[in-house]
């Protein structure tokens, strides 16, 4: 009797962990694949814009990535809320909420510093609506001690929220998450920034 009553609870906390890690998953793919694919085919063939103009185009992308962005988040939320108090060890709770209380002031603060300094529109790429070199920043605000605040220390509230709830699986999702953030970077940010600062070739 026992054992038939225990073997239905562990099944269903093992399918719930397995769809909140499945929608994360593919909600952080969304996120990366998705807006980064959407970003490439703007830089290059300009597929928002061509048609609606630049204002109207970009308000188009926003809307999208806005939501997609935050369906991301939600699913972080919802993934180490399912997984919560899963830890391995005996971590004092104390310790362990502290901790995930500062990481979570540390990161929000840092990404909401860098967002304040390059602007609203920046936050959504807008520079790829608008392709001119961007300005230095004055005053730099976050910039000036990191080259990459966003997606570096502007993480660490995703570890610390993970940390407060006690969610394993929620820290090596956050991991995922930044390592996937830094790959879009790279591979989307990163060339286009230098194609617009490039020096003009001579005649």
């Amino acid at each position: 009797m026992f054992a038939g009553h225990l073997f239905p609870t562990v099944s269903s906390t093992a399918m719930w962990t397995a769809i909140a890690l499945a929608y994360h998953v593919v909600s952080r793919l969304a996120y990366v694949v998705g807006v980064g694919v959407a970003l490439t085919r703007q830089d290059r063939h300009q597929v928002f814009t061509r048609r609606h103009g630049i204002e109207p185009g970009f308000l188009r992308f926003r809307r999208l990535a806005s939501f997609v962005m935050n369906n991301d988040a939600v699913s972080f939320v919802v993934l180490c809320l399912v997984t919560r108090q899963t830890l391995p060890g005996e971590s004092p709770l104390l310790i362990r909420s502290g901790a995930g209380l500062l990481f979570i002031f540390i990161g929000l603060s840092t990404k909401l510093w860098a967002a304040a300094r390059v602007g609203h529109a920046a936050y959504y790429w807008h520079n790829f609506f608008v392709p001119i070199p961007p300005v230095p920043l004055d005053p730099p605000g976050p910039y000036r001690y990191l080259k990459n605040p966003m997606y570096t220390v502007g993480y660490l509230h995703a570890y610390g929220f993970a940390l407060l709830v006690g969610s394993g699986t929620g820290l090596i999702a956050a991991a995922f998450d930044q390592m996937a953030i830094l790959v879009f970077n790279q591979m989307v940010e990163r060339p286009h920034f230098m194609r617009l600062t490039r020096p003009a070739p001579k005649l």
